[in-house]
């Protein structure tokens, strides 16, 4: 964990000092702006991690504030950093095509208070409209048709919520539009994979109550996620416990006869020592193969050995980047990203693009969602 730390704080830095070298070039800075500029990036840098020992020590309007401010800034200043490198690389090819071409092409290159100005113009403009994209839940539909209800099985309809983030800047008013879009769905299922809970979650009596108070025919199902762990384990079992949910921790419950729902904890688990040991195909291998098996798993990796023992793994823990092009580089670990995927050996997996938000109150290219899974039976 330290180590994770530290690569996050010393990549967020660069991002800084870049942003530093870019301001300074673009209007050559006194030595007393400069060093008023170099302390306002560094504050910034460490500003998350400010948020959560405010949090910790329970102080919680001060951590809200430092929250809302530095995580705005977190993703309008990636958003900078994005565009501006762009930038630096159409001014690099005009370098190199001037020597290869031996010209002087200088004329074609934007100065560098014009290549600062425009990034940072753009990057604001877009954070404003990541944040209204971040706020409008949209509602995907899956039909999945299957031989294993019997026929004339009336459609079991679930709901998937992923990624929420409940704490500091995920509340009780970003909540209230995600239930009003899970109770217009009617669900008969409600089931969470993963990060329901962001990071301290001290003060969450309000939101356990809203969700306590959704109640589908066949109850609420969850597992927990990377940030279950960060935020404490005990107190995110209590809290959805509190909220209503039944927690799988390798383990599966059978609906009705009809649906077997399948959850395992988030590799994080492990590395703390606090994971359920039970391998996945060993749980998965025990369930009736007779009857639709769903698994809910917070990443969406497929354990080995695994495929063809379920017939849907529902996962999340992407955001499909939650800000582009940041979903890029999150491809190259988890290659699927986002979205419906037919396997192998055998049964299907959806990746939710999540519903809430980490860190940027904020999304681009990566609007949030709640996912409506009706199974019906094969005519």
């Amino acid at each position: 964990m330290i180590i994770f730390l530290l690569t996050i704080v010393s990549i967020y830095g660069a991002v800084h000092v870049y942003a530093f070298l870019k301001v300074r070039a673009a209007f050559h800075l006194e030595p007393a702006a400069a060093a008023a500029l170099a302390l306002f990036m560094a504050f910034m840098t460490f500003a998350p991690l400010l948020v959560r020992v405010l949090e910790r020590h329970e102080f919680e309007l001060p951590a809200r504030l430092a929250a809302c401010i530095g995580y705005t800034w977190m993703g309008t200043i990636f958003l900078f950093f994005s565009l501006s490198l762009t930038v630096d690389l159409y001014r690099l090819f005009i370098d190199l095509a001037g020597h290869i071409l031996g010209r002087d092409l200088s004329a074609f290159a934007p100065a560098a208070r014009f290549a600062f100005l425009v990034p940072l113009c753009l990057a604001l403009v877009l954070s404003i409209y990541g944040y209204r994209e971040a706020i409008h839940i949209r509602t995907e539909h899956i039909t999945v048709e299957t031989d294993k209800l019997p026929e004339g099985t009336p459609r079991i309809r679930v709901v998937q919520l992923s990624d929420v983030h409940l704490g500091i800047i995920v509340r009780e008013k970003r909540l209230k539009c995600i239930l009003e879009a899970v109770k217009k769905a009617d669900p008969d299922i409600i089931v969470s994979t993963g990060d329901l809970v962001d990071g301290q979650i001290d003060n969450l009596a309000g939101p356990a109550r809203m969700f306590e108070q959704v109640r589908p025919r066949y109850g609420k199902y969850s597992v927990t996620g990377n940030h279950e762990f960060y935020a404490g384990l005990n107190n995110s079992l209590e809290f959805m416990t509190r909220a209503g949910f039944t927690v799988l921790r390798a383990e599966a419950v059978t609906i009705d006869g009809l649906v077997t729902i399948a959850g395992v904890d988030d590799p994080t688990g492990k590395q703390m020592g606090l994971h359920k040991t039970v391998p996945e195909r060993e749980m998965l291998s025990k369930l009736p193969q007779q009857q639709f098996t769903i698994l809910l798993k917070h990443p969406p990796t497929i354990a080995e050995g695994s495929e063809g023992l379920f017939d849907l793994q529902l996962s999340g823990h992407t955001h499909r980047g939650q800000i582009f092009p940041f979903g890029l580089l999150v491809k190259c670990f988890f290659p699927r990203i986002s979205g419906w995927y037919e396997l192998p050996a055998g049964g299907h997996l959806y990746v939710s693009r999540g519903t809430g938000t980490w860190g940027p109150p904020m999304r681009l290219l990566s609007p949030p969602e709640i996912t409506v899974i009706d199974l019906t039976a094969s005519s």
